[in-house]
């Protein structure tokens, strides 16, 4: 797990952030080295999250930089109100700049003014190939803590918490078309095998394995991985 240096300066830590991103395969050390920078890459913020969108109306928060912006994430999903889910839903940037003055989201901010320190936040719309995919969401225990400056360094942060996105899909994508190619390459084998074993075309080799594996209850690539497994053990 990166634990973001506070001495490290911006140029530093993005790099530390695009070795993470384009180097780890596991996502969620990923998100939660995004959320634990966006404290020392913004001024004024104290916590981060980072929450995406499910499907329907669901959302969940994937990564926060501690338990306040996690609960506070809840409280919103809970509310279905709040600076957040906005970003996520209808505006690109989100901010409220003093809880304690007004806001647009009454139940939410009085509840985050009794249960948390926090007095300001902001959500920044996250984008993966021109689709809304969630938000970026900042936290400052200061009333007027996220500024006209901490929105334009939060909209830096936000764009490369989008490139992470991009780079998680594209590597999703990848394994998953590997893993596809990989099946279709052994079950062509035990069909393959099939017919010469018993003399059948493609379509009847195909027919018999299919119904093993239905048979047995097992995915068909698992059959076929077994056949050409044992096809192969009495090989001398």
């Amino acid at each position: 797990m990166v634990n973001p240096d506070k001495e490290a300066g911006p140029a530093a830590l993005f790099q530390g952030l695009a070795r993470i991103v384009y180097e780890c395969d596991d996502y969620e050390e990923t998100y939660t080295a995004l959320c634990r920078a966006a404290p020392i890459l913004v001024s004024g913020c104290d916590h981060a999250s980072l929450m995406l969108a499910g499907n329907g109306n669901t959302s969940q928060t994937v990564a926060a930089s501690d338990g306040v912006a996690a609960r506070i994430d809840a409280f919103e999903r809970e509310l279905l109100e709040g600076p957040c889910v906005d970003a996520i839903e209808d505006e690109a940037v989100a901010v409220e700049p003093s809880l304690e003055e007004g806001s647009r989201w009454p139940s939410l901010a009085d509840r985050i003014v009794r249960e948390t320190p926090v007095r300001s936040m902001a959500g920044f719309r996250l984008f993966v190939d021109d689709k809304k995919v969630g938000a970026l969401n900042l936290f400052s225990d200061t009333p007027g803590g996220l500024t006209e400056q901490s929105v334009d360094e939060g909209a830096v942060v936000t764009s490369f918490a989008s490139v992470a996105l991009l780079a998680a899909h594209q590597k999703q994508a990848a394994v998953s078309l590997r893993q596809g190619l990989e099946s279709n390459r052994e079950i062509g084998k035990a069909v393959g095998l099939m017919m010469a074993f018993h003399k059948v075309d493609d379509q009847t080799a195909f027919g018999m394995l299919r119904k093993a594996s239905q048979d047995m209850n097992i995915k068909l690539v698992e059959v076929a991985r077994q056949f050409v497994e044992h096809h192969n053990s009495r090989r001398p």
